[in-house]
């Protein structure tokens, strides 16, 4: 099984190319993926992992996602080379895309890219139901 699940924060925008051989669109991206544990003291590190996303995917990376965001992706490992100009073997490995999410939370005045202008009305849960139950972000388990 060749799964990958990543969280991270985009290093730069998406940059979008087409196939020549029949004009597929293609979004690259790299993503800073926090390593989860850090040693008293030290700085947690981050690697910094290259994703390719196809078709409708790559649309929407292309389309949605900026640098500094933090997304999630899942897809699969994929590994290939080639020579490269002076003869030498260059070996690459890649996150191919096949789902991609926004996973920031959406800052003050920043538009949702899916709105479609009906203003909502706002929660009050002082009028929730009595099941309910408020939770905050640091309630949450990720």
């Amino acid at each position: 099984m060749n799964k990958v699940v990543l969280m991270g924060r985009l290093t730069r925008d998406p940059e979008v190319r087409y196939t020549s051989t029949n004009n597929t669109l293609v979004a690259t991206f790299s993503l800073a993926v926090n390593r989860r544990f850090a040693r008293q003291g030290e700085e947690r590190q981050a690697d910094f992992i290259n994703v390719v996303a196809w078709d409708r995917t790559g649309e929407f990376c292309s389309k949605y996602f900026k640098k500094g965001q933090q997304v999630g992706v899942i897809g699969r490992i994929q590994t290939r080379n080639y020579d490269d100009k002076d003869g030498k073997k260059v070996y690459v490995t890649e996150v191919i895309a096949e789902e991609a999410y926004f996973a920031d939370t959406r800052r003050d005045g920043e538009a949702n890219p899916f709105s479609t202008g009906a203003t909502g009305a706002a929660f009050d849960a002082n009028n929730a139901p009595s099941d309910f139950t408020q939770v905050t972000d640091d309630d949450l388990p990720f």
